[in-house]
């Protein structure tokens, strides 16, 4: 009997018929994490396009409005996997203090640069080792993202420290789907990251 009995057991594990509750934990606290770090930059991207409006720099505020557009749909997307998993967010109150343009943009490129570095990446592996598919892609799309807004930073902060904010570029597109960001005036076709035809991106500046 007993013999039948892990027989039995071993046929329904084998199977795939029974798994393991909470084997996505991580990956759910990490999705947690990073939509309130998603959100919190969008919020706070869009404090510092109106700071840097009013001190002059029309250029980085356009900038500065775009990633924040792109934060938010990184936030959305993760939002989205919580709830296929059957998770709540959180209300968000995002905490943040607003500086001069150039100190600004020295936070902005300093969380970039975590994410892509540490926070994501992990993220990512432990997602795949995890197996939840929909949250490693919602990763990834933000992961790659944070590269560009990586550039846009850096490039930045170099024409501001040169006097040359007015050469930066003034018009942004936002793919709605996964946050993809373009700082030109003409993007191509569709969107490199997941496909999204570009007659559907988000347009900033003139």
């Amino acid at each position: 009997m007993k013999k039948a009995i892990s027989i039995i057991i071993s046929i329904v594990f084998c199977s795939g018929l029974f798994t393991f509750a909470g084997t996505n934990d991580k990956t759910i606290e990490n999705l947690k994490a990073a939509f309130k770090g998603e959100s919190t930059a969008s919020a706070k991207y869009a404090a510092y396009a109106e700071k840097a409006k009013a001190e002059g720099y029309a250029q980085i505020a356009i900038m500065f409005s775009a990633t924040s557009k792109a934060e938010a749909v990184h936030a959305a997307n993760h939002k989205k996997v919580l709830e296929k998993l059957g998770q709540k967010t959180d209300e968000i109150k995002p905490e943040f203090v607003v500086k001069s343009t150039k100190e600004n943009l020295d936070d902005a490129l300093k969380g970039e640069s975590y994410e892509i570095a540490t926070m994501y990446p992990g993220f990512i592996a432990t997602g795949k080792s995890e197996d939840v598919k929909d949250a490693v892609k919602s990763f990834r799309w933000a992961m790659d993202t944070e590269k560009k807004h990586q550039t846009f930073y850096q490039n930045a902060i170099a024409a501001l420290n040169a006097n040359k904010a007015a050469s930066l570029p003034g018009v942004y597109w936002v793919c709605p789907k996964c946050g993809n960001t373009y700082d030109v005036a003409k993007t191509e076709p569709e969107c490199g990251f997941c496909g999204t035809k570009n007659d559907k991106f988000i347009k900033f500046g003139q």
